[in-house]
């Protein structure tokens, strides 16, 4: 049932950030061009699990994302705007399909396999 909510939240923050993307107007070619960008984070893992997983997980916590986001509203930038947007709604998408953040055990040991 935990997962479920997780799952649902994912959902809730793709579509949060589309929405947020469009009243913009943003181009959406840029917006599909790019998200799946901050999944270049995964080849860390080509150095070990260990820079891997942290790597990957600074890439896909919603922490730097949305500081982004407020950044670029507090400086009225559209670039960071869209950066931020693309970004938290990747890892909305992430979230939504049951990719989490990772342990440093493997690649497919995540928090949502452990809820």
């Amino acid at each position: 049932m935990v997962k479920k909510f997780l799952h649902i939240e994912g959902l809730m923050v793709l579509l949060a950030m589309i929405y947020i993307y469009s009243l913009y107007e943003f181009s959406w070619s840029i917006f599909l061009l790019f998200i799946l960008s901050p999944d270049v984070s995964m080849l860390a893992y080509l150095i070990d699990d260990r820079v891997g997983a942290k790597v990957y997980n600074l890439f896909h916590t919603y922490t730097l994302s949305i500081f982004m986001i407020l950044l670029a509203i507090f400086l009225k930038s559209d670039a960071l705007m869209m950066i931020g947007s693309i970004w938290t709604a990747h890892i909305g998408m992430d979230r939504l399909f049951g990719y989490g953040l990772k342990y440093t055990s493997s690649f497919k040991a995540t928090h949502l396999q452990k809820v």
